[in-house]
């Protein structure tokens, strides 16, 4: 048999030749059109829901958030296995599909299970789906630095500035930050002058009449509507005013 093919070959160069070539040129279009990753990504195909709860046990995460949300995604068609792991104030669920299930799919089935058990979570709790990338799919580091800006002020760049614009290009799934401090309002509370107006310091989201601390922070820069603003001695229309007290 080889012998009768290296006979074939050398009878007819011409042809071995231009099979050669054509093999030749082949692989060197596919050497430049096939991708290929540094990291091949060997991570199963999975949805990551992450829920927050401040303040609470890991003890109480697992009984009213991480045990109601795995008892309802566990029925998903398509699901393999589902992992889930409970923090201090944090939870954090694997639904793992077949290899063969589309992510987009996934998740979106993922979010309509999650709108329907939101009810059976406490208050205030929203779970919330991860980015549609794995860890291995991570490209690029960087910081920002400054002699004129600090931590808050770089963090506060980073969020509303720098991320919104790295989020606009084609192919990155999320921009994560890490570091810095995030720029926020803290109200500290003084019972002794809570005690003089009566006022109780209590945190609820709840509608009441009673005067609390949560309604009187919410109220302070609640907005409204609004139909006419005097002036100078002059009426004008302004489509909204905002409320202070």
């Amino acid at each position: 048999m080889i012998h009768r093919l290296i006979e074939l070959s050398l009878r007819n160069r011409g042809l071995v030749i231009a099979i050669y070539l054509g093999l030749a040129a082949w692989g060197y279009w596919a050497l430049l059109r096939t991708p290929i990753d540094a990291i091949p990504d060997l991570s199963d195909n999975q949805v990551i829901v992450f829920t927050d709860w401040t303040g609470r046990s890991p003890q109480e995460v697992e009984d009213q958030v991480t045990y109601p949300l795995v008892t309802n995604l566990q029925g998903l068609p398509g699901v393999r296995v589902v992992r889930a792991s409970s923090a201090f104030g944090f939870s954090m669920i694997n639904v793992i599909f077949e290899d063969n299930v589309d992510l987009y799919w996934a998740r979106m089935r993922v979010l309509e299970r999650l709108n329907l058990v939101a009810k059976q979570l406490p208050e205030g709790v929203t779970p919330t789906l991860g980015p549609d990338a794995t860890g291995v799919g991570q490209v690029f580091w960087y910081t920002l630095e400054s002699d004129q800006m600090n931590l808050r002020d770089l963090r506060t760049l980073q969020d509303w500035f720098v991320r919104y614009q790295l989020n606009s290009v084609p192919g990155v799934a999320e921009v994560a930050s890490v570091g810095g401090y995030v720029q926020q309002y803290q109200i500290d509370v003084d019972p002794n002058s809570c005690a003089h107006i009566r006022c109780r310091c209590r945190w609820s989201s709840k509608p009441s009449s009673d005067r609390t601390t949560m309604s009187a922070a919410t109220s302070s820069s609640r907005p409204v509507n609004g139909r006419w603003c005097a002036a100078l001695g002059s009426f004008s229309r302004s489509p909204m005013s905002r409320t202070l007290y």
